[in-house]
């Protein structure tokens, strides 16, 4: 049996332990376990199994990964969401739609400091769905904005996403991290302007909110300023050059414990379920990218890897075509995987190549990102989706991806402009201190 048809077998078993349900993590290390067991014997997959685990947990960047875990899930368990909500509904709440522009506003704010979608949108669907329901917003455009705007999450920095890319491609993550800003901006933007439109033309969608006094404002704008101090610490640290981003994670942490403390949300119970998340979310973080590693060397060997590099690189495919077929591949693989396995499965082989056309490996790195926000919404897996339906159980399946569609369209738009205009993510990284 040849080399490559090992390979191609390993890939088959790989994805049908995907459609049995086993999580990508376990379905990857199985794989690859099974097949460097059959290629160089129990031994060397032992070796294998054993030094990866070892080599990548000794990373000092991955330190990175729980510290801005625990940043989020800090604020998430010590209530600091809903003074960002309040805060930025006080000013735009009174335009059309302005609770789901809000909505938009909040989860951007909110996943800057996370840096995780699922968190972004179950923290602020408990707190907006609420309200749009007093309002009368339509359902479709209720939940379809909430799920759309968690995305966000993962693109506005830091996000876990960006620092998981950094250590699969060595790529700098401050970097990463400074590029994600300005596309982050402009996918809210675009969000914001597709509802503003859409009730302007249909008023029954999202009427007007409450209005708010000037006091109101300004007493609310002061609940933002622990979130909006410690981004700009966190981001005009690493832009500055002061610290690298394992330093800033561990000065953001800091921060918000002593922000907690002081206004008196350290509770024992947020900081042990805080405590309790980040080691789950870090475990599975750090299982995939073991996996990962293990199913690559096993595709390396078998020589599948080399062989679909060299003929993506034979195909002569520019620019433009080259990222057109990522788009295509990205969109059936966000129907079956979550993101950071479509990430794990597809770096590898597509990298070199981005090296070949002479594509920025830190502009790739926002491409991917912003398309495995498509990822998140896409059926029939839609991570966002499933978890605003928990959120909001009153709404079908079928309603919530309805009302995420015009959401979809407009991350095709801003694909399309950084495909078109690089400098959208490059700008802000090339003047980094």
């Amino acid at each position: 049996m040849s080399l490559t048809l090992i390979g191609l077998i390993g890939i088959g078993a790989m994805f049908a332990l995907l459609i049995l349900g086993v999580p990508i993590a376990f379905a990857m290390a199985l794989t690859g376990a099974v097949g460097l067991w059959i290629l160089e014997g129990p031994g060397s997959a032992l070796a294998h199994t054993l030094l990866i685990p070892w080599n990548e947990g000794r990373s000092f960047v991955f330190v990175t990964i729980p510290l801005f875990v625990l940043m989020g899930q800090l604020v998430f368990h010590t209530g600091f969401a809903s003074a960002l909500y309040d805060g930025v509904r006080t000013w735009i709440g009174k335009v059309p739609g302005g609770m789901a522009i809000t909505s938009v506003v909040a989860c951007g704010a909110f996943g800057a400091v996370t840096g995780s979608s699922i968190a972004t949108v179950a923290t602020m669907g408990a707190i907006v769905m609420p309200e749009m329901r007093r309002y009368k917003y339509h359902p479709r455009l209720a939940t379809g904005a909430l799920a759309a705007s968690g995305t966000l999450g993962i693109l506005i920095p830091p996000s876990l996403i960006f620092i998981f890319y950094g250590v699969m491609t060595e790529t700098s993550i401050g970097a990463l991290f400074i590029a994600g800003i300005l596309p982050g901006m402009l996918t809210a933007a675009m969000f914001s302007a597709i509802i503003l439109i859409r009730c302007v033309v249909t008023p029954s969608l999202g009427p007007p909110g409450p209005g708010a006094t000037w006091r109101e404002r300004w007493t609310s704008t002061v609940g933002l300023l622990p979130i909006l101090a410690l981004f700009f610490l966190v981001i005009g640290g690493i832009y500055g050059g002061i610290f690298t981003p394992t330093e800033a994670a561990g000065v953001g942490c800091t921060g918000v414990l002593l922000t907690a403390a002081i206004g008196r949300k350290l509770t024992k119970r947020a900081m042990s379920k805080a405590l309790e998340e980040t080691a789950l979310i870090s475990a599975m973080i750090f299982a995939i990218i073991v996996g990962g590693y293990l199913v690559a060397r096993f595709l390396a060997i078998t020589g599948i890897t080399q062989d679909l590099v060299s003929m993506l690189v034979g195909m002569e495919l520019g620019r433009v075509p080259f990222l057109m077929l990522l788009v295509l591949l990205y969109l059936v693989l966000g129907a079956m995987l979550d993101v950071f396995g479509m990430l794990v499965l597809t770096i590898p082989f597509v990298m070199p190549v981005v090296g070949e056309l002479g594509i920025d490996p830190v502009w790739f790195g926002v491409f991917a990102v912003v398309m495995a926000e498509l990822a998140l919404v896409t059926p029939p897996i839609g991570a966002n989706v499933f978890v605003m339906r928990r959120t909001a159980p009153e709404v079908p399946m079928g309603d919530i991806f309805m009302g995420v569609l015009p959401f979809v369209g407009g991350e095709m738009v801003v694909i399309a402009l950084l495909i078109a205009f690089p400098e959208i993510a490059l700008w802000l990284p090339g003047r980094m201190g």
